[in-house]
């Protein structure tokens, strides 16, 4: 992961990116609310509570999953999420309210500008019980408790030993000097959860144009509600939070979202079918027990050789869907992939797909490796979409604090339109974002290493979230 904002003094100087100061330290303070820290989102100085919470989810679940594959850089991971949470929790700290954005997006997006040098608004959005905002809320509830899901041993806190509770939640221990800190994400995420819940309806409605076109919900709100009530089960064995999910798990079908094949910041159908199939699979409620069938689906909706396969490959064999930002389908996608074929090889059992199409968990594994390789480097161009890894990556990404000269090098102010030649400049970025995936290459396999071409040339969170536990996985399996 990339970390923005104010440094949080929690990772060690040799992994701090010493072109990066500190910035937006009064996030909040003219409406009295500490709002500093966090992700900013993308290229942007701004910052989006929803996909900053599902970025969050993702990369706990990554450490749920893949922890004991991540060896010392667990403290790294580690250290993401708590960035995260620190945030949302400042974010949930008044009851019926969520701080979901920061920055004016209009503003923002018309300057470009080093974080540290912005001035434009640093306007705060907010949803309450009288606009309210179901789908972020419910995210930041499964953020909170994703989170409070991860158990380190005391007696070896750097590579820590990951296990998931499913039956004891907040056990978490971040370090010995904080051992309450699990019960405050628990606690805070029950909280969140019901807010979401009693005061129904999309942020989309309640705030307009500050989210949308920005990141707006497509899918409905109902898939998030689902979504925060089973992390919520999986964290305490909650019979409330199961018997939320079987009452309301017909939303999923009526909603207004693509269905089974569908995970990201906004669509949480495939995500849930995953995250409780086991739980499906021996439940005692007969109505529940063919949702255990909907995980299956989703994988037939990936692969390649499926007839109901519903995206699209490159000749390269890259994952592709329609919209912009593509990477964040393959990663998203080949982190379900991976995760499902644990689950399905624990319990002895293959995928089936219309017209005899089989596939064993291996098959899965075998798929979301081709899309980490050719993420990678093992592509048409041979390039690694990934900043700073092998001998060809993307040297012009749409990113500010990358492509501007940092405070050490350049300490006079650039204002909002006096970083517009470094925008529109051919030469490199001077500063690498290293780790940072960025948008990928169209349907074609062609990049068009441009910072205009934002599409292609963007790195966001929820790209690299995924893409922590992937990269565990297979690391560990070579």
């Amino acid at each position: 992961m990339f970390f923005e904002g104010q440094r949080s003094g929690k990772l060690p100087s040799s992994q701090r990116m010493a072109w990066r100061k500190n910035s937006a330290l009064q996030d909040g303070q003219y409406i009295e609310v500490d709002l500093v820290g966090g992700y900013y989102d993308a290229g942007d100085n701004l910052k989006f509570g929803f996909p900053m919470a599902y970025t969050t989810t993702i990369l706990s679940w990554s450490i749920i999953e893949f922890g004991m594959d991540m060896g010392p850089e667990i403290f790294h991971a580690m250290a993401a999420v708590r960035w995260g949470t620190d945030y949302l929790l400042k974010a949930t700290s008044e009851p019926n309210k969520v701080y979901v954005g920061v920055g004016d997006p209009l503003a923002d997006h018309n300057c470009w500008q080093r974080p540290e040098d912005m001035d434009t608004a640093r306007t705060v959005y907010v949803i309450d019980s009288q606009n309210p905002g179901s789908e972020v809320a419910a995210e930041t509830a499964a953020a909170l408790v994703a989170a409070a899901s991860i158990v380190f041993r005391e007696s070896d806190p750097v590579y820590a030993d990951v296990l998931f509770n499913a039956l004891a939640a907040a056990s978490i221990v971040f370090r010995e000097s904080d051992p309450v800190y699990a019960d405050v994400l628990f606690n805070r995420s029950v909280m969140v959860f019901e807010f979401a819940d009693t005061y129904q309806g999309s942020y989309n409605t309640s705030l307009g144009g500050a989210v949308c076109p920005f990141y707006c919900d497509w899918s409905g709100y109902e898939d998030e509600l689902i979504w925060g009530a089973a992390w919520i089960y999986r964290a305490s064995n909650s019979t409330w939070h199961w018997e939320y999910v079987a009452r309301n798990i017909l939303w999923l079908e009526s909603s207004k979202g693509a269905g089974v094949g569908e995970f990201g910041w906004d669509d949480k159908h495939a995500g849930i079918y995953v995250l409780l199939y086991k739980d499906f699979l021996k439940s005692q409620n007969q109505h529940l027990v063919p949702y255990h069938k909907k995980a299956q689906d989703f994988v037939c909706t990936v692969l390649p050789e499926s007839p109901t396969k519903s995206v699209n490959y490159s000749h390269g064999g890259l994952l592709f869907k329609p919209g912009g930002s593509n990477m964040q389908n393959p990663t998203a996608l080949s982190f379900l992939l991976v995760v499902f074929a644990q689950y399905i090889n624990e319990n002895n059992q293959i995928v089936t797909c219309n017209n005899g199409v089989i596939a064993p968990p291996s098959r899965l594994i075998e798929l979301a490796k081709s899309q980490v390789d050719y993420i990678l480097g093992d592509n048409p161009l041979q390039m690694s979409y990934m900043v700073g890894y092998g001998d060809k990556f993307p040297q012009r990404i749409h990113h500010r604090a990358s492509s501007l000269p940092s405070m050490d090098v350049h300490p006079e102010k650039i204002t909002c339109k006096g970083g517009t030649p470094f925008y529109l400049s051919s030469q490199p970025n001077p500063n690498l974002l290293v780790g940072a995936i960025v948008g990928g290459p169209d349907e074609d396999d062609q990049y068009l290493d441009l910072r205009s071409m934002f599409t292609q040339s963007e790195p966001t969170t929820y790209i690299n979230a995924p893409m922590v536990g992937l990269l565990a996985y297979f690391h560990a399996k070579a």
